[in-house]
């Protein structure tokens, strides 16, 4: 049986939703897993052994016949994505699922879940394998310490230029939007704590997030102990790098939930506020911590700026690091 998961948006979504193919492959040993995804996420769909093929949503969607000639028997429709699950069902892959909070799925899906996330108390990677349901037959919530063994993920053994010669932490201060952030001072505060340990900091982001931190917060990249990483790595280079730190620091961002995954410790910064709180988007992995103040706040929802992260100390994010790595 082949089965392509559709998860078509970022990074940290679509980690995850890898354990979904861990369980599909314990339930289902000889079944082929197929991902359909952004291009750009295709090394990080490399990097897990329980995903066996992977189709650029691009390419499909310009060219349908190729999704006929991949021959799935099921599509799970993990992130609706209207356009493809309209071609799924043009060229009739036998059991389509989806949840039947978008209207498009009660169209072109024939197995409907009724999944509603936005005020659910689960987890999204716990989520995410309730629409397994119609393959599974049953719904089943997964204990989120079960999740971390089904990543399957490992980091490629790539070599990387400038690589620090001290051990170092991974410093991701941006999100590309998609997060309340750790103001960025506070991160050069966090790397002067870590210099006085004798450990360096590896700062990593696009190259428009580099530029932001020259910007906001020119002496982050100047400190002594800090290597400047933005702009130099491809997401494979990513990996391999998290894979060789002692440990990441980040707000809920998608190398955050690289580093949960390949079972760092992977320290996450944020905003108690639903539906954006630790609750629904926390790291999972055996060595991941989150700090968040214990409140429902929904003060800030209209404001670009969190004054619920930007209390969280940096001797606490050292603590929790600490704890994790020794």
């Amino acid at each position: 049986m082949k089965i392509a998961i559709s998860r078509t948006d970022n990074i940290g979504d679509v980690v995850l939703s890898l354990p979904m193919a861990g369980l599909l492959k314990q339930v289902m040993p000889n079944a082929t897993i197929a991902w359909i995804g952004k291009t750009y996420t295709r090394d990080l769909i490399a990097a897990c052994r329980h995903v066996d093929e992977f189709y650029d949503i691009g390419e499909l969607t310009a060219n349908p016949d190729l999704l006929k000639s991949a021959r799935p028997d099921a599509i799970v429709h993990v992130f609706p994505h209207r356009e493809l699950a309209k071609i799924a069902a043009q060229v009739r892959i036998p059991l389509r699922i989806g949840t039947s909070h978008r209207w498009f799925h009660w169209l072109y899906c024939n197995r409907l879940v009724h999944l509603g996330r936005k005020n659910s108390p689960l987890h999204e990677a716990q989520l995410n394998i309730r629409l397994l349901k119609p393959l599974l037959g049953k719904d089943l919530i997964v204990p989120l310490q079960e999740i971390t063994g089904l990543y399957g993920f490992s980091a490629p053994n790539l070599p990387i230029a400038h690589l620090p010669e001290k051990t170092f932490v991974i410093l991701h201060p941006k999100s590309k939007g998609s997060a309340r952030e750790w103001p960025v001072a506070n991160y050069l505060n966090l790397a002067q704590l870590l210099e006085k340990q004798g450990i360096d900091c590896a700062v990593t982001g696009t190259v428009a997030e580099g530029d932001i931190i020259r910007q906001s917060c020119p002496e982050l990249l100047q400190q002594a102990n800090v290597h400047d990483f933005t702009g130099k790595l491809n997401l494979a280079q990513l990996i391999a790098l998290i894979e060789k730190s002692l440990g990441l620091v980040a707000c809920s961002t998608g190398p955050l939930h690289i580093a949960a995954a390949l079972g760092k410790p992977a320290i996450g910064i944020y905003s108690p506020m639903h539906p954006i709180h630790p609750g629904r988007w926390a790291p999972v992995g055996t060595r991941a911590e989150v700090l968040a103040l214990n409140k429902n706040c929904q003060a800030c929802k209209r404001s670009g700026n969190c004054a619920c992260i930007a209390v969280i100390r940096p001797d606490s994010v050292w603590a929790a690091l600490n704890r994790s790595i020794y």
